[in-house]
């Protein structure tokens, strides 16, 4: 993306929405802004849009309901009011996007979940399957269980870890501000609003600060941060105000509201860029001189119809290397199946999988768009 006029001609959104706009400033669910913001999903969706939203709130939410005026320290409490918010997070989304005729599904994921790479892949594959069905997944940090990321995360970094996991073109974060400005508003008055700049200027950093809210964990800094992560896959990143009327349906027609932040890259660069040199090799894969030519000219998935040998242990999700018989390196990708499991079903098509291993995860071997190309 290149600017704000293509962004109409996007096809994949994660719209993450923050704290203080889901529970009205700590005074309670927001209901009325949920129904607005449900109302702006359901019309991206009809424009084609397929929606991934990333939400905000649940500690929050359980602090209101527990009627708790601060937020605890006490790692429990925070599990305690997690829990407790997650339940009306989820009712009150539920009820909004059935008005809409449409289906919703509760996703709760930390950190942990999107840096192995089996769990990632069984992530990526149940999300983009709820979207190919039309259902909005609805991510949430698994604030009741993890420990680390309640200190430390915040659901700014987990929009840009979705946003590379589901390939998606935009990430929106929707927060109780305009956008970044270059000085901090709060104490200059002439401060000027950033319409669009590329993620990764260095000048952004000062300008971000490194403020935050009393009930979330991210202040702008975050947003920086989440949007230089989504750049690394090629996604932009638009920080907008939430309480806009209509803001979602504005920066799909690509008004000028918010801030705009570019990548350096295109999506599909980025990401194979970024499986070329993000994992260390777990094994290979000898191919037959057909599988090389399709890999080559086609730069289609590789299935385990073309493998003649297996090298090395390794788990679902690792990279493994794919050669030639000569032992020629042709590519490396992200692979659906342990060596174990490539062992057994290497040279057979994919309809045999199931009688071969009791089960079928994935069609291919390595998915194209976890495969990279070498030389």
């Amino acid at each position: 993306m290149k600017n704000r006029q293509e962004i109409a001609k996007t096809r994949r959104w994660v719209v993450k929405i923050g704290s203080a706009l889901l529970t009205d400033d700590g005074k309670g669910l927001n209901l009325e802004g949920i129904a607005t913001w449900v109302e702006q999903l359901a019309a991206l969706r009809r424009q084609g849009i397929e929606v991934v939203l990333v939400s905000s709130g649940a500690v929050a939410q359980g602090m209101g309901r527990l009627g708790w005026k601060r937020r605890p320290h006490a790692l429990h409490e925070l599990q305690a009011a997690a829990a407790v918010g997650q339940m009306g997070l989820v009712q009150a989304y539920e009820s909004h996007f059935q008005k809409y005729d449409m289906h919703t599904a509760q996703v709760l994921l930390t950190h942990d979940d999107l840096s192995s790479r089996g769990r990632y892949l069984n992530a990526r594959s149940t999300l983009k399957t709820l979207l190919g069905f039309g259902v909005v997944p609805v991510v949430n940090e698994n604030d009741t269980v993890v420990t680390d990321e309640i200190r430390f995360g915040d659901n700014d970094t987990l929009g840009a870890l979705v946003t590379n996991l589901v390939e998606a073109e935009l990430l929106v974060i929707l927060t109780d501000q305009e956008g970044l400005f270059d000085t901090d508003p709060r104490s200059n008055p002439d401060a000027g609003l950033v319409s669009e700049a590329k993620a990764n200027a260095p000048e952004l950093t000062q300008m971000a600060g490194g403020g935050h809210g009393a009930l979330g964990r991210g202040g702008m800094m975050t947003k920086l941060r989440a949007a230089r992560l989504a750049a690394r896959s090629g996604a932009a990143t638009v920080i907008a105000a939430g309480r806009e009327p209509g803001i979602l349906g504005k920066i799909f027609s690509g008004r000028s509201v918010g801030t705009l932040l570019l990548p350096d890259k295109e999506p599909l660069v980025a990401r194979k860029q970024w499986l070329a040199g993000h994992l260390q090799m777990r094994g290979r894969l000898i191919l037959d001189e057909g599988a090389c030519r399709v890999l080559r000219e086609s730069g289609r998935s590789l299935l385990a119809v073309g493998v003649k040998e297996v090298v090395g242990d390794f788990a679902r999700g690792e990279m493994v290397v794919c050669e030639d018989e000569n032992g020629v390196e042709i590519a490396r990708g992200l692979v659906n199946y342990s060596s174990e499991e490539t062992r057994k079903i290497r040279g057979l098509p994919s309809s045999r999988f199931e009688e071969t291993l009791g089960f079928v995860d994935e069609p291919e071997l390595i998915h194209r768009d976890n495969l990279v190309l070498v030389g």
